[in-house]
Parts: C-alpha cells; sequence; structure tokens
C-alpha cells in the first residue's frame, strides 16, 4: 500500500527474479492496488517447521494476496490473486449443528470462504469443505516424509460429526506414498452419513481397511467410523470433511457447517 515495491521484490528470492522482472512485478503490484483501501491479514503460519505463510485479504474481499518467508525472511513465493466471492451461499448454513470428526487437537490446513485459504472455495460440490492435518512445531510429521507413519495424522481417529444412518462406504484402497496422489479414486476410503434435514457429511481419505462401519448402521455424534489415512487424491495423511445437499458428492452442493458452539473455523486455526 505504501508503494514500497522495489524494496519488496529486493526480498525475493533469485528464484523468483529469474520468473518475473522487477518492473513487471511493478505494473502487477501497482494495478493490483487499484481501488484499495487497505488489506487484513486473514491468516498466518509455518509450513515445513522453518516457512511462514501470510495471506491478506481487501477490504470488499475482492482479492488478496499470500506471501512465504524463508527463516532468513527471504520471500521464496508472491501470488495476488482476485478472489471468487459466493456471496449468496456463504450466508446458507446447514440446519444441523456438526461437531469436527476429531478427538485430538488438530491443524484446518484448508478451510474459509476464498479460494487463498481454502483451494476448495471455487467448486460447488466441495466449496465449504474442510481439510485437517495433526501439526506439531510447524509440521506435519518427522522423520523420512516419504512415509505414512511419521505423520502424525495417520492412524488416528476420525468420529462422526454428528448422528445420522451411514449410506456409503468404501475401505480397500491402498493409501499413497506421500507426495503422490490417486486422482482416478478422488476421495479413497471413505463414509457418508446421512442426516436429518437432508444433509449428508462425507469423511475421506481414511487409512485403508480401517473403517469400522457397515451402509445401514446408524452412528452417534463423536462415535469412531475408523481412523485417518492417505488414500485417493491426497498427497499426505489427513481428514477431508464437508456436508452436501446430496448423498451423491459430485452432484451436490456443499454447505456451510454450522458448528455446535458457533465457532467458524478457517485456515491456519487448531481445532478439538
Amino acid at each position: 500500500m505504501q508503494g514500497g515495491f522495489s524494496r519488496i521484490y529486493q526480498q525475493t528470492s533469485e528464484q523468483f527474479q529469474q520468473n518475473i522482472s522487477f518492473d513487471d512485478f511493478e505494473k502487477l503490484a501497482e494495478s493490483f492496488n487499484q481501488g484499495v483501501s487497505r488489506y487484513d491479514l486473514e491468516t498466518n503460519f509455518t509450513i515445513d517447521k522453518h516457512m511462514k505463510r501470510y495471506v491478506w485479504i481487501d477490504g470488499d474481499q475482492s482479492r488478496g494476496f499470500q506471501v512465504v518467508f524463508d527463516k532468513h525472511g527471504i520471500i521464496q513465493a508472491l501470488q495476488l490473486a482476485p478472489l471468487a466471492t459466493y456471496p449468496g451461499s456463504d450466508q446458507i448454513y446447514t440446519k444441523n449443528k456438526y461437531s469436527m470428526p476429531i478427538k485430538d487437537e488438530w491443524f484446518v490446513f484448508w478451510g474459509g470462504t476464498n479460494q487463498l485459504i481454502n483451494y476448495h472455495y471455487v467448486t460447488a460440490s466441495q466449496r465449504y469443505a474442510y481439510d485437517l492435518v495433526m501439526m506439531k512445531n510447524g509440521s506435519t510429521h518427522h522423520g523420512n516424509p516419504k512415509k505414512n507413519k511419521h505423520y502424525y495424522a495417520f492412524g488416528k481417529e476420525v468420529v462422526a460429526p454428528a448422528n445420522g444412518k451411514v449410506i456409503a462406504v468404501v475401505n480397500s484402497i491402498d493409501d499413497n506414498v506421500p507426495g503422490e496422489m490417486n486422482p482416478e479414486k478422488p476421495l479413497g476410503n471413505h463414509v457418508i452419513i446421512e442426516n436429518e434435514n437432508g444433509e449428508y457429511s462425507l469423511l475421506a481419505h481414511f487409512k485403508e481397511g480401517s473403517i469400522s462401519v457397515n451402509p445401514g448402521e446408524h452412528v452417534a455424534r463423536g462415535e469412531v467410523l475408523g481412523q485417518c489415512g492417505n488414500s485417493g487424491n491426497s498427497s499426505e495423511p489427513h481428514i477431508h470433511f464437508q456436508v452436501m445437499d446430496s448423498p451423491n458428492v459430485f452432484a451436490g452442493k456443499s454447505v456451510r457447517i454450522q458448528f455446535k458452539y458457533g465457532e467458524e473455523p478457517i485456515q491456519g486455526d487448531f481445532v478439538r
């Protein structure tokens, strides 16, 4: 906002400067600022132990940018983006009240109402989904990052977010090697629960063979469904959680979740 584009550019990495010249950066930044009176810090958190990520959004929620600093304060990534907005569906919450499908403390890696903090947001079928990981000391794993067992989330219990009837279970898909994905079976091992008021909750990416419920069974809020895994379109062990207006994951629409205690977690928050 102060126009210190040269100072910012000088703080970027060599690779960044090889990809974009200062003149191009300055022109882009100046045009991006047109009509903006302020940017508000939306979230910030540490990733990969030493990298710090910040997201700022402008006052009318129409544009935002993210910056990633390394441990030396060098800008390794800087993204400016116009933001998709869906104010109509943003104001429509689930009729039921849900809990996060967890027992321990987890970290919201993706969640919120713009694509910089929730990459699901641009797709109607998963717009208000959450991706949850376990984070300790700024990292989701210890030891070899190519082994699922070294991720804090792997094997942790996943529980029902509300009372309902299990209507779909897939339990036999292999877990991925971290960093690899299975887009042909994007949900991986998963459970769909029919809740009251025509709502359906989806929990995805379970550990192969860990799901302990079957279609037709009724489950209570907090009841264990299985264990967190890394199956499907997943690059590391995590839980995907969303609520839909249809049992068909890809044809229905995601609905913004009303939580039991009124919380509205976004990327960067720890939840229990």
